[in-house]
């Protein structure tokens, strides 16, 4: 959707008579589109002018199209400007221009391709580096759209920091960008010149073949044929996405109400359960890649920004391009209910024990469940209810059988839609029935532990315990600490260096605000990872730090929780307000989801020494 659309002659008009910013605001609320703040509105009135005076030349045609705030399909992300016509040999052309009010940036670390730290927003944050955002637009709208392709329309990026001093550009030209400035280049307010050269090589006069930008604004979503090749063989040959067992079988299922609804255009639902460990997210990104390469426009969503990023990561490898093609294949629900109907033919849905009524800002939801289903053909839900970690999450069957009743979706869930077979924890079932023996979850079974294979071991000594995963990590970087919502974010609101104090002197950080691929980053280790960037992610080894909220009382022999021990930096959870019933049971949730993460091992330390010892004893194993 074009917020703004109009010849550049019409854009100089808005410009001069100071009311391009007026206009632009009004058209968000017409639209309804969420923004149009004083910061924004006062971006707008800064920046446009600087366009105008770089475009205001007799070089470039007076009707030529210009665009600004274009929203890109899929995502609820914005390019600031747009400039649509012909090069001087009649080839159509698109120019995105990713518009900052920097005056500085720096580099963040050498790991971090993608990032720099600026002044916004109030204070220095880690964002996007501008040349990493202006080609990761242009490759979403490239990979997008239908017309784009088959009419072969180039989409030419550039970022413009009108306020940068050129003396300030050393770590914006740091090598570890270099991917994104070569195919992006950047340009600060000494090279006026330069950015009229780069727009005038690609658009001098108006499009013979139409109006480009209502063409990319209205034309059919279709995943170009680049993205198809690109997803396909990156999952080609990467272990971790192998379909095994009843992963197998739940995807033909799918396969086979894809077509149904293809063939007959009736929406349909098909509901996914399984517990931690048995490849539900392995099955989605199968799913993903089939219907990308079929043609279909279908999309992997997931409320956990933690699990997509990691996604990406893991299927890109160090092809750094490549994790921008697909990047805009997964989505989180926040904004769903903004989309036409059935725009999606497919939308795939992990982690939807996590869906939730509404998201902060997401002003127009409802209710992601019926969100979801609205928003395309078929709807595939992968759920596991025991995995709800929050009050707010809603995800479960019924749930979703509700709204498929209401919104008149045939719904389908039965045994080959169930995946049994386990995956994690070495594929043993009995380590999930420890857990719960564990956890006093359902009824007791025996369990024999002398042949599981599962490296589980209970620690008296927190720092032993990272001792320990820390040599395992050093082989393949596939161990991490984690923890449930007992320990206050210190280092986040600075009131410490630390946030986690155990006892022989253990101290440690959550993992790092802004971290969004924490799970394989390799400088990562140190840090702890809380609940929200864990689930949904897997390890070779995992270590879980269980804190005051859960512990044992040995006159009665039972596992209790208490949720006054919740940090009141806890803002997510409900925890701390919820009912004694509803605490307990998100409580032990949480620690079950934590204590499934390892594929070979599980490495505990109870701050309740009785817990510890109850632990050890049901298990026979102490360290």
């Amino acid at each position: 959707m074009i917020v703004y659309n109009a010849s550049k002659q019409q854009f100089d008009e808005d410009v001069v008579l100071n009311r391009i910013a007026d206009i632009v605001r009004d058209n968000l609320k017409e639209k309804h589109i969420s923004g149009g703040q004083a910061a924004e509105f006062n971006s707008w009135q800064n920046s446009l002018h600087f366009m105008h005076d770089v475009i205001s030349i007799p070089e470039i045609d007076d009707d030529v199209e210009v665009a600004i705030e274009y929203q890109i399909p899929r995502t609820s992300k914005r390019v600031d400007f747009m400039l649509a016509g012909d090069d001087s040999s009649d080839n159509s052309n698109v120019v995105v221009v990713e518009l900052k009010q920097w005056d500085e940036a720096e580099k963040v670390d050498d790991i971090m391709q993608h990032s720099v730290r600026a002044y916004t927003g109030g204070g220095k944050r880690i964002v996007n580096h501008p040349s990493y955002q202006a080609y990761a637009y242009a490759s979403f709208i490239r990979n997008s759209s239908e017309q784009v392709q088959d009419e072969n329309i180039g989409i030419r990026p550039c970022a413009y920091l009108h306020n940068f001093d050129p003396s300030n550009r050393a770590d914006l030209d740091d090598e570890i960008y270099k991917t994104w400035y070569e195919e992006a280049p950047l340009f600060d307010k000494s090279q006026v010149l330069e950015l009229r050269d780069f727009i005038k090589k690609f658009v001098t006069k108006k499009s013979a073949h139409g109006d480009l930008l209502y063409k990319i604004d209205n034309g059919r979503i279709r995943p170009s044929k680049a993205l198809q090749d690109c997803l396909v063989s990156l999952l080609k040959g990467n272990e971790e996405f192998i379909l095994l067992d009843d992963q197998a079988v739940a995807f033909d299922m799918c396969k086979k109400v894809m077509d149904q609804c293809m063939k007959d255009n009736k929406k349909r639902c098909l509901i996914v359960r399984g517990g931690p460990g048995t490849g539900k997210s392995v099955l989605a990104i199968n799913l993903l890649s089939d219907f990308i390469s079929d043609g279909y426009n279908a999309s992997y969503c997931t409320k956990n920004m933690a699990p997509r990023e990691v996604y990406q990561r893991m299927l890109a490898k160090s092809d750094l391009k490549a994790q921008v093609n697909i990047k805009q294949l997964f989505r989180s629900p926040f904004n769903l209910n903004k989309l036409p109907k059935d725009f999606y033919d497919c939308l795939i849905v992990d982690e939807a024990h996590r869906l939730v009524k509404k998201m902060y800002g997401d002003w127009g939801g409802e209710n992601q469940i019926k969100e979801c289903l609205n928003s395309a053909i078929f709807t595939i839900f992968l759920i596991d209810e025991d995995q709800r970690i929050t009050t707010k999450d809603i995800g479960s069957v019924d749930g979703i059988l509700h709204w498929c009743n209401a919104l008149g979706i045939h719904a389908i869930m039965n045994e080959d839609s169930t995946l049994h077979s386990q995956f994690r924890c070495n594929g043993s079932d009995q380590y999930i029935q420890c857990i719960n023996n564990i956890l006093q979850i359902g009824e007791t079974v025996d369990v024999d532990m002398s042949d599981m294979g599962f490296d589980l071991r209970v620690f008296d000594d927190p720092n032993e315990l990272r001792d320990a995963l820390r040599e395992i990590n050093k082989k393949n970087n596939k161990a991490r600490m984690v923890a449930g919502y007992c320990y206050d974010w210190n280092v986040k609101f600075n009131r410490g260096d630390y946030d986690i104090y155990l006892e022989n002197g253990f101290k440690a950080k959550w993992n790092l605000n802004g971290d969004k691929i924490w799970a394989v980053n390799p400088t990562s280790f140190e840090e702890v990872g809380c609940i929200h960037t864990a689930q949904g992610l897997e390890f070779d080894y995992v270590g879980v730090l269980i804190g005051k909220d859960l512990r044992y009382d040995d006159k009665t022999g039972t596992v209790i929780t208490d949720q006054t021990q919740i940090s009141k930096d806890d803002k997510t959870s409900g925890i701390r307000t919820a009912s004694e019933e509803d605490a307990e049971r998100l409580i032990k949730n949480t620690y079950k989801t934590l204590l499934t993460r390892g594929q070979k091992g599980c490495f505990i330390y109870c701050e309740d020494r009785s817990l510890r010892k109850y632990i050890q004893q049901l298990l026979f194993k102490i360290v």
